[in-house]
């Protein structure tokens, strides 16, 4: 049986829209839309039901099905948008969605975050946005899928992401090694992780959906 993520990409309500009274209540109004979205969505990929009080966590952050160790997923969301990878058969997922049109201090951010390599290829391509969007979702969702969330220096990890490839893999000494697939979408960039293999079996790419939902 071939290996297969599903990534389900959802547009989120637009909350500025509302007459809500403060930022406070918009904040837990998003977090009760993520869940109930995440919920939804978990039980249509793995043909259960799932609730809040299934969605555990470890100590480190990372979300699990409590009765369901062996099914793997891992979401995120921006403002306008929220990712979910579900698996069955891959293990230690991993993703992070940002806009592109998010406002960020990409000098001082890189300088913290970024592998001495990375800032090179940012600097070759004249300080691409692009480029800097993938490098961070790259780290963000590799991180993620390890289980350790930003716990170690996040200038140690090398992505070793090429400028016109959208994909490739990476490793650090405290997490192991990690493929990873980028997705320049609409407004947004996307990417998903997963652990690999030190051998050029990792490079093999489970199947991926994409699945656009309104």
């Amino acid at each position: 049986m071939a290996r297969l993520i599903q990534i389900h990409l959802h547009q989120l309500s637009d909350l500025a829209c509302d007459q809500l009274s403060d930022h406070k209540t918009q904040v837990v109004e998003r977090k009760r839309e993520v869940a109930c979205l995440r919920n939804q969505l978990l039980s249509q990929s793995f043909e259960l039901p799932v609730s809040d009080q299934q969605v555990v966590r470890t100590n480190f952050g990372k979300p699990y099905l409590n009765d369901y160790p062996d099914l793997s997923f891992n979401h995120s969301h921006s403002q306008n948008f929220y990712a979910l990878a579900t698996s069955k058969q891959v293990q230690n997922l991993g993703i992070d969605i940002e806009e592109l049109s998010r406002k960020v201090r990409f000098e001082a951010l890189a300088q913290h975050a970024f592998h001495p390599e990375e800032i090179k290829k940012w600097q070759v391509l004249d300080y691409d946005p692009e480029y800097w969007f993938k490098v961070w979702t790259t780290k963000e969702a590799v991180l993620k899928a390890s289980g350790l969330g930003i716990r170690i220096n996040l200038n140690e990890l090398n992505t070793n992401l090429h400028p016109e490839q959208n994909g490739g893999r990476c490793e650090h000494p405290e997490i192991g090694v990690y493929a990873y697939q980028n997705y320049t979408l609409a407004g947004c960039m996307l990417t998903v992780a997963w652990q690999s293999e030190h051998s050029c079996n990792g490079l093999k790419f489970p199947v991926i959906q994409l699945h656009h939902l309104v």
